[in-house]
Order: structure tokens, then sequence, then C-alpha cells
């Protein structure tokens, strides 16, 4: 879609109260026009603790808020009837929603097995610090709330390659599991922690047939229950490419499924792009990408201020080497204050940063909840002490997101010419009537840059739709103006 724009619409501290599929509804015509084509809901089924789940710590994938189950019936965010309202709301404004995949662990198991196992290094998971010995594994799972409505299956040990707590010693670590399916990990591309396959709880065994069959009959049954149009699948650098393969073909011809998903992964990789387009590779381009390079770049360049050189803003970055496979983003629930990838961007720096994703030409934006509506909570550091954390709501996004809708198609000239000042040129097209304009983001003193936009605009005036600066630009008879941004700021110059 042209200049489609996505919004993450959640964090991780939003309340406890059970109204976000409520809100949803409510937003979808102020999310329609601001010019959203999609939405990426959180989790929707049931967690280890119920309604105080966020929703990564999956316990019954079947349960989207129907199931007294953990404490509640309702997820976090409201119950199963609300979740299918909002889905239908959002739709019929032209808001595609893609639904929070985590199917690489399951938590909150019903029962407890006795097991052989070998303990591994937590640091270097391909060595073994014990012999096979017996341990009592949270790893069996028969949803006794639900008492075996949509599906039957019960998931034990054969199910699972690993768990991190051994209940007959009350030791935690990392355990392999020792199955039919081999004693060694499943294979995934990264070779972080020696192999980065388990991340935490019962780590699911994808090699189990059994297994892989009930997540097809899963998915058919979650589309056929909520009518999703794409899918986000969460911490992939732990899942091997050959299930997603497996399983994204078979979405791909069961005749149930009956519209294209667009399908984006998070595999957090925030130096390397190579590991990024080997998963690419690997999973025969069926996915695009969290651009997590571009985000730590926006966070590294927020923090750096004037000695940040934004000339090499974009540099071995994935929108800049595979933009069609790329999502753009300034921040989501995991790099936000006091979380595992904390990574924030500074309130001065993200309208910048946001000018930098939805402005261009390249990349797919997903904007971050807080960013829009703000978000204030209270929680614990990894130091122990409590902080208060306010994310006001981005200086100018409504308008940065009008522009994008308005003004911010044809072809691109980019000037990433000094370090402290760089900008690029959209040149508009015939089917957006006053289209194009001149993007200026600076993080040194004032700048300008004089842009010659040819003879053809000789005598046409310029103003700042932010509204950053108040003089008017008026291009030469040369064909050039010289257009401005204030310090430590971005202008959107368009025609008057």
């Amino acid at each position: 879609m042209l200049n489609g724009t996505l919004i993450q619409y959640f964090h991780w501290y939003y309340p406890t109260d059970h109204s976000l599929w409520k809100k949803l509804k409510q937003d979808a015509p102020y999310l329609e026009s601001l010019g959203f084509h999609s939405a990426w809901l959180p989790p929707v089924y049931k967690g280890i603790h119920g309604d105080l789940s966020i929703g990564y710590d999956t316990y019954d994938l079947f349960d989207l808020g129907e199931f007294d189950q953990k404490g509640s019936i309702s997820t976090k965010y409201g119950i199963k009837q609300e979740l299918i309202d909002a889905i239908k709301t959002a739709q019929e404004r032209g808001i595609a929603i893609y639904m929070d995949v985590v199917v690489n662990h399951k938590g909150g198991a019903d029962e407890k097995e006795k097991v052989k196992a070998v303990k591994v290094d937590p640091q270097n998971r391909n060595e073994i610090i014990s012999a096979p010995y017996e341990i009592e594994a949270y790893t069996k799972f028969f949803f006794p709330g639900r008492n075996g409505k949509y599906s039957t299956y019960v998931w034990d040990f054969h199910s699972f390659t690993g768990v991190d707590y051994d209940a007959s010693k009350n030791e935690s670590g990392v355990y392999k599991l020792l199955n039919e399916y081999g004693n060694d990990w499943e294979n995934v591309p990264s070779e972080e922690m020696g192999n980065f396959d388990y991340l935490m709880h019962a780590d699911i065994e994808f090699r189990n047939p059994n297994v892989t069959g009930e997540l097809k009959y899963w998915i058919k049954w979650f589309y056929e229950t909520l009518h999703f149009d794409g899918l986000r699948l969460d911490a992939i650098k732990h899942i091997t490419p050959d299930f997603f393969n497996e399983w994204l073909e078979y979405i791909e011809h069961e005749p149930a499924i009956d519209k294209p998903m667009f399908v984006v992964g998070e595999y957090w990789e925030t130096n390397n792009v190579q590991l990024l387009l080997d998963y690419l590779a690997a999973t025969n381009e069926r996915v695009a990408l969290f651009d997590a390079i571009l985000q730590h770049r926006f966070h590294a360049a927020s923090k750096g201020g004037k000695d940040f050189d934004l000339a090499k803003l974009f540099e071995d970055t994935l929108v800049s080497t595979r933009p069609d496979k790329a999502v753009t983003l300034v921040a989501n629930h995991d790099t936000q204050p006091l979380q595992s990838l904390e990574a924030p961007v500074e309130p001065w720096f993200k309208p910048l940063a946001y000018a930098a994703i939805l402005l261009r030409k390249d990349g797919y934006p997903c904007v971050f909840y807080p960013d829009l509506f703000g978000a204030d909570y209270t929680d614990k550091g990894g130091d122990g002490n409590e902080y208060h954390i306010s994310m006001p709501k981005v200086d100018k996004i409504e308008l940065l997101l009008q522009a994008r809708q308005r003004f911010a198609y044809g072809d691109q000239t980019d000037i990433f010419d000094h370090a402290n000042c760089i900008g690029w040129v959209r040149y508009g097209d015939a089917a957006h009537e006053n289209s194009g304009c001149v993007v200026l983001i600076c993080n040194g003193d004032d700048g300008y840059k004089d842009i010659d936009m040819g003879k053809d605009k000789a005598g046409t005036v310029n103003i700042d739709f932010l509204g950053n600066r108040t003089e008017e630009v008026k291009i030469n008879d040369d064909g050039v103006g010289r257009f401005l941004v204030r310090a430590g700021s971005v202008s959107v110059w368009v025609r008057k």
C-alpha cells in the first residue's frame, strides 16, 4: 500500500483495566483520520498471570478472554467479544489488524513431569555441564478451565526442548530436555549464547510433528475466529526458520485463510545487518523484519546530540539495504524505559526520528502507542530501585502523520552532506495534488540547505508545515531555495 502506516496499539505498561479492546473501537475513527492503515495488537490470549499478563508469557492460545483460567476470564485487554468487535470496527475504517504470535514458549503448566535432562551453561547452551539426570519440569498443559473446547491437544515434555527450573531441587538454570527429537537444540541462525534456541519458560519443540500440526490447526481456528489481516512474529531469533517456512506455507495455501497475510518478524539485532539479511534468506523472504538497527541508531543519536553524525544515520540499516522488507520504528514495548531491551529515544529527537521514518520513500513505518497517546508508569529498574516514567506525546506527531498522507510522495533526493544537518526532497506525484516536500533535520545549531528545485518552481513560495520556522522560502529565478531548520529540530517545507 502507498504510504502505509502501522501503529503498535499498546505498550508494556498499558493499564490493567480490561479497556484496550473497547478503546481501539473508540479510537478507530481517530486512527483513520491520521492515515493509519494497520494496527498491531498485543498478544490476545491468556498468559501465566491471567489478566495481569502483558501476553508474552503464553499459557493458552485458545483462550482469548473466554475461560476462567489463571485467575480471570478476561485478558489484560478485555474479553473475547470485545476483541471481535474492536477488530471489526477497525477494519470497517480501513485499518488492517496484525496479531502478535508468541509460539516460542509456553508458561504456567498445569502439572509437573519427571523427565531426563542435562544442565547447560547459560552463556553457552552448547556446553553440557552435567550428566543426564531426572528433573521435575513444568511441562504438562491440558487447560482444565477450557476442558477440551476448541482443542483437546495435551502439551507434555515431548512438546518442549528445554526449561529453566527443576522443581525437585528448587533450582533454576537452563536444562536441555532429552526426548526422541534429539539431544541438541534446534537449529537457529544466531550463534549468540552458543545456540539461542532457548529463551524462557518451556521452549517449544518444533521438530515434533504433533506440535506443528497443533499450531497449524490453531492458526486456522484463530483466523476463522478473528479474521485478522497479518501477523507479528515474536522472538524469531529463537525459533528455527524451518518451522516458519512450513507454517507460513500452510497459511498461504489453507483455503479457510482467504486473504494474504502481511508477516513481520521480531529479530532484535542492533548492529549486524547481515544477520537480518540471513534470516530473510532462511525464510525465503516470507517475512519482513523490524529495523532494530535504525531504532538503536535513533537512540544513539538522541543521546549523542551534536556529536552524532547524522550523515551516517541510515548507514548499514535494514531500510537502506532491503527497503522492501523493513518495518521502521522509533520505539517499541521492549525498548521503552525499564524494559529488557531499553533503548529510549530522547524526547527532543523523537520528532526528528519520526520525520525520518514517516516522510521518506522507503520502509513501512510503525508508530508506538505512547508516542501518539502518551504514557505514565512506575516500575523497578535493573538496580532494584523504583522509577516513575513519563512518556509525553511526541511534539507535532499528528502533523507529521498528516504530512505523510498529504505530501510525502514521489521520487527522493538525499542531501546528507553535513554531520549536523541533513535533508531530502520528495518531488510529489500526479496522483496527490500539491504533494512533495523538503525535509530538514538538525542536531546542532540552526541549519540550512540551498536546494535546486528546478526552474519550473521559480517564484513558488514554501512554508514549514510543522510551524517550527515562520519564514517563507521563495524559490529564486534559478530554481534554488534556501530552506531553514532550527537547532535540534525538524522542518517540513511544502508549497504555500
